[in-house]
Order: C-alpha cells, then structure tokens, then sequence
C-alpha cells in the first residue's frame, strides 16, 4: 500500500522543511564565522613590503572614506612638500615611557595633504627639523585612529587627542586624505625619532557574542523544525495504522458472514425450479 507520507501534500510539507532546513543552516553558518571574525576597527591586514608601494592618489581621493579592511598597512608613496609649521603632538606612551608622536601634513601639488607620523619622542624632548623643498615619502598607510567610544579628552596647544582626520581638519587648512602615512626606519624625516611599526595582524580572535548567539538562535529554530516534521510524520503514520486497524475487523466480519450463510441465503444461490 502506498505510504501517506507520499501524497501530494506531503511531498509539499517535505519540500517546505528542508528549504527551511536549509536556510537555517546557512544562517547558523553565516552567524558563526562573524561570530569569530576580527572587529571591522582591528587591522588584519599583513604589512606590505615596501618595494611594492603604489601611488596613495591611485587608492584614495582627498576626503574619500578608507576602509580599514581593504587599504591597512598597504605601503604608499607620496610626493609633496613637509609644512612644519603645522606640526602636531599626539600624546601616547611607548614602553611605559610618556612622549608624543610627531605628525604634520605632506601637501602635494594639487594642495591636498596626507598626514604622516615621523615616529616617537619622549615626553620634553624636541624633534629634528623635516627635509625642505620636494620629498617623495614611502610608508604605510593606517586608518585614523578610534576614539574607542570614550570622551574627548582636553588637549594644550600643539597638541592633538589622537590622529583622525576628523580632527585633523579643524587644525590643518588643506584638503586631507583619508588615515596617515607612517615612516619606515631610515627616512630622512624619522631621523632622531623612534620609528612607529606597522601593526601586526591579531594572532588571536574575539569573540562577537551576539552573533553568537544568533549562531544558537538559528540552530534551535532548525532543530525545532525537524522535530515539528517528524512528529507531524509520526502522527500521519498512526492516524494511518489506526485507519487501517479499523477497516481491517469489518472486512473480517463481513467475510464470516458470507461463510456462515446457507447456500439458500446467498443472492445468486436460489434452488432451480422443478422441471414442468
């Protein structure tokens, strides 16, 4: 006998749970990488050598949006004119040791300006004077700094909280470029300073919990629909057997019936008249 579980209808339920099967699964699986993914602010990229270092004007126009995942630690050259009047401080401690990195605007030849950072120096000290007239600088390029979500902070003069653009242009007249440049050790402008390294991909991960727990959300949802399916299936299974259980004694009786009937009884079986 055929399964019920083959009817037309069925065979639409079936379909149904599986396309929900399956999109939960991809859910569950979407939801847990992200879950494990390294916060959009964290650069992952890998430093790039310096001899491959392409043009910052073929990346990124002055004022365009830098994305951290896409233009971290990549190496740039720059070719422009050092303003050092405009140099700024940026406080930040270096092995425990309170100083300032030293940061002014390179402006090119169309009058846009990207920051570069020279390096380190401690807290008092005075830094050397930057290379005049035309330089062309290779470095890498960083996104501006975060504030982390805290407040501002009040700086003297001179000085900046941290190097964002969106600081920067309160304090420089020029159109800026996106992030800031940092010097390799041996450029002319980072002697006398401590070279600021690259940063180096995160070797650990963090964890992102609410897409972790959207991971578990859409992994119970599709538990939950295939324990509904089975148990739908399991009740169209016994609603089947108690039909079938129920059929089953009448076409007994009725058979006994026709049994225990004379020859007389039966439609059909009428003795044939006398012969006239």
């Amino acid at each position: 006998m055929r399964s019920p579980l083959l009817r037309p209808r069925w065979l639409g339920i079936h379909l149904g749970i599986l396309l929900v099967a399956a999109v939960c699964v991809a859910g569950t699986a979407w939801q847990f990488v992200r879950a494990f993914e390294p916060d959009r602010e964290v650069i992952t990229n890998p430093v790039e050598d310096l001899a491959g270092a392409v043009p910052l004007d073929g990346l990124l126009d002055p004022g365009e949006y830098m994305h951290p995942e896409t233009f971290a630690n990549t190496a740039v050259t720059v070719t422009g004119r050092y303003s050092p009047e405009e140099t700024l401080l940026v406080p930040r401690t270096e092995d425990g040791t309170r100083g300032h990195d030293v940061i002014l605007p390179l402006v090119t030849a169309d009058g846009a300006a990207v920051t570069v950072d020279r390096g380190w120096i401690p807290e008092g000290a005075a830094a050397p004077e930057v290379p005049g007239g035309e330089v062309t600088v290779t470095g890498w390029l960083l996104p501006p700094v975060s504030d982390g979500g805290f407040t501002p902070v009040a700086t003297e003069d001179g000085t900046v909280e941290r190097i964002a653009t969106s600081l920067l242009v309160n304090e420089w007249d020029h159109p800026l470029y996106e992030g800031y440049v940092i010097l390799p050790e041996g450029d002319p402008a980072a002697e006398g300073l401590t070279p600021v390294p690259p940063p180096e991909p995160p070797t650990g991960f963090t964890v992102n919990w609410r897409s972790l727990s959207y991971t578990f959300q859409w992994a119970m949802f599709g538990v939950s629909a295939l324990v509904f399916w089975v148990l739908l299936m399991r009740r169209e299974l016994a609603d089947a057997r108690a039909s079938d259980d129920t059929k089953a004694p009448s076409e007994t009786e009725g058979a006994r019936s026709e049994e225990a009937a004379g020859p007389g009884d039966r439609p059909g079986d009428q003795p044939a008249a006398a012969g006239s």
